[in-house]
């Protein structure tokens, strides 16, 4: 990783995070020259809740209570998974003011405002645009070995967050939306991405603490909210991590569209 990152002009190169931030944590720990050098990090994860946007974030079953409870993790009530797999490691990126000020975190709270709804099914599998007035059952175009396993792959998990956390219009897509606010400014395939101004008509900044206190458990006692992701507003003038509010969903699904189309061109039609 030190390597593919320094062999690029200082300030051009970003890493995309999508999982578990251990070796990326081990990263900037024992090579710091890293942290100047990169242009910035995208972290896919954590979940801050509390009406941080109106994304849905689903539902738990509480038997004590015996009632639906609202969550802001997909793990635990609190915590999502990538950061729950690794609490230290976040906490250590986070922690670092210079690193934290490259940083951008797309959360569960912005992932879960993009869903892969029947419509976006029907373009992963027959393209895009789908014609409103043909049933997908009547499209003539035989979707490719490509279409078919990304279509699996979304109807999979689309019966797993219905199940899990009541998320019935379609399954959130986590790990791209991380890559996606790489082309924020894109001139050529922009995704705006919303970074909402602070009072001081600067965009908004966070302190971004993660709980590290607490077990990896089954039990929801010995559990507490390790895991969880703590944003507070920094002062006018610190250094802080961006997190978006929303996006353009729209402009996101036709760059993944186009993504599709040129990764079909590539494997079938060379």
């Amino acid at each position: 990783m030190r390597n593919a990152l320094l062999s690029e002009p200082a300030g051009v190169p970003w890493l995309v995070a999508t999982g578990a931030l251990t070796n990326v944590a081990l990263l900037f720990a024992t090579f710091p020259e890293v942290i100047d050098h990169i242009k910035g990090l995208s972290i896919m994860g954590g979940a801050i809740g509390n009406g941080f946007t109106d994304a849905p974030m689903g539902t738990v079953r509480d038997d004590e209570a015996g009632e639906d409870l609202p969550r802001s993790g997909n793990v635990t009530h609190f915590a999502e998974f990538n950061i729950y797999c690794d609490p230290e490691a976040a906490k250590s990126i986070f922690s670092n003011p210079v690193l934290a000020g490259k940083t951008t975190l797309i959360p569960l709270d912005v992932t879960h405002q993009v869903l892969a709804t029947e419509r976006i099914q029907n373009m992963v599998i027959y393209g895009m645009p789908v014609v409103p007035e043909v049933p997908p059952g009547k499209m003539s175009k035989q979707p490719s070995v490509l279409r078919r396993m990304l279509h699996d792959l979304l109807i999979f998990f689309a019966h797993t967050y219905a199940e899990v956390f009541d998320l019935k219009a379609g399954p959130p897509l986590h790990d791209p939306v991380a890559v996606a606010v790489l082309l924020h400014d894109h001139p050529a395939h922009p995704i705006r991405f919303n970074f909402e101004p602070d009072q001081y008509g600067r965009e908004e900044r966070w302190d971004v603490e993660i709980v590290t206190i607490g077990e990896h458990s089954e039990s929801a006692s010995e559990q507490g909210r390790v895991g969880a992701t703590i944003a507070r507003k920094v002062s006018l003038g610190r250094p802080g991590v961006r997190i978006p509010r929303g996006l353009d969903v729209e402009s996101f699904w036709k760059v993944m569209g186009q993504c599709i189309e040129r990764a079909e061109d590539a494997v079938f039609r060379r």
